[in-house]
């Protein structure tokens, strides 16, 4: 995004992190979440007219209604709020998936409290990361060579992969201003990489370890009665519920500019993860690409 024509790109982040900026980006701010009057100045001081916010998601929810708060009162003109989701305008996720509901709660936040207009971006699941973590995501275990199949596995899900995460936002930022006014103003910016069901996703998986279906352990089971389990995940892969929202609502790819990625580069980077033993906590440098 450094590299985008909104080249003034700034980090703002509690003292309490130390984490490097990525390359390119030279411009950081130290400020308390919860200084409401800090966050305002320190917007108002560096210009700043589009906010990304990236929160864990342990962080309280007052975290980002203070951050909200100060965008505002700073004249922020647009915020990304912490979404980072599927289709936000299913109302059936929003009841159901724990997770779509809030995050059109956050939006909602941004349109109401006043001066400034939410752009969400509907990504789905992130890809590398649903996939390395294992079973409980995408139900592939890459490390123990397992996969259980939800329904007949073969249900597709829109879901993105990190750097195309990044090309959409920065692709979304070298707009003019007026047509980001016109498209996205208090509106989801729908991006994906793939839309792709379990099995080929596994297919893919054996094309890069050189495996098959032989060498590996697969149940299968009903979708429905395994979100009653408490599998969350689970829930976007019912049949027709509205996970593959590039068929619902199609995508501002080329809005943006971006291109089509390659599925076994994608699940490359999820099988070297997995085999360095990467956690959640180790963050995301090591996995992006240009």
């Amino acid at each position: 995004m450094s590299s985008s024509p909104l080249n003034r790109v700034a980090i703002i982040g509690s003292p309490r992190k130390h984490h490097p900026p990525p390359p390119g980006i030279h411009n950081t701010i130290s400020v308390s979440f919860s200084d409401i009057p800090g966050l305002t100045a320190a917007l108002k001081k560096h210009a700043i007219q589009f906010l990304i916010i990236t929160l864990s998601v342990t962080a309280p929810p007052s975290t980002h209604s203070n951050i909200v708060t100060a965008a505002s009162a700073a004249g922020v003109s647009y915020v990304m709020p912490n979404v980072y989701s599927g289709d936000i305008y299913d109302e059936a996720l929003r009841q159901e998936d724990l997770h779509s509901g809030g995050a059109y709660a956050r939006c909602l936040e941004v349109q109401e409290t006043g001066n400034s207009a939410y752009i969400a971006l509907c990504c789905g699941f992130w890809f590398e990361w649903s996939l390395a973590l294992g079973e409980a995501c995408f139900g592939i275990d890459i490390k123990n060579r397992r996969v259980v199949f939800f329904d007949d596995g073969r249900t597709r899900i829109t879901t993105s992969t990190w750097p195309q995460c990044g090309r959409a936002v920065a692709g979304l930022l070298a707009l003019p201003e007026e047509e980001i006014a016109k498209r996205f103003a208090n509106k989801p910016l729908f991006v994906g990489s793939f839309s792709v069901s379990q099995r080929e996703m596994v297919d893919a998986v054996h094309r890069v370890l050189g495996t098959g279906d032989g060498d590996w352990e697969v149940r299968y089971e009903d979708s429905k009665e395994r979100y009653q389990k408490g599998a969350m995940y689970t829930r976007t892969f019912f049949p027709n519920g509205g996970g593959d929202f590039e068929t619902s609502r199609g995508l501002h790819n080329e809005v943006v500019g971006l291109q089509k990625e390659d599925l076994d580069e994608a699940v490359k980077r999820a099988v070297e993860m997995v085999e360095r033993g990467w956690t959640p906590g180790d963050g995301y440098e090591d996995v992006a690409v240009n």
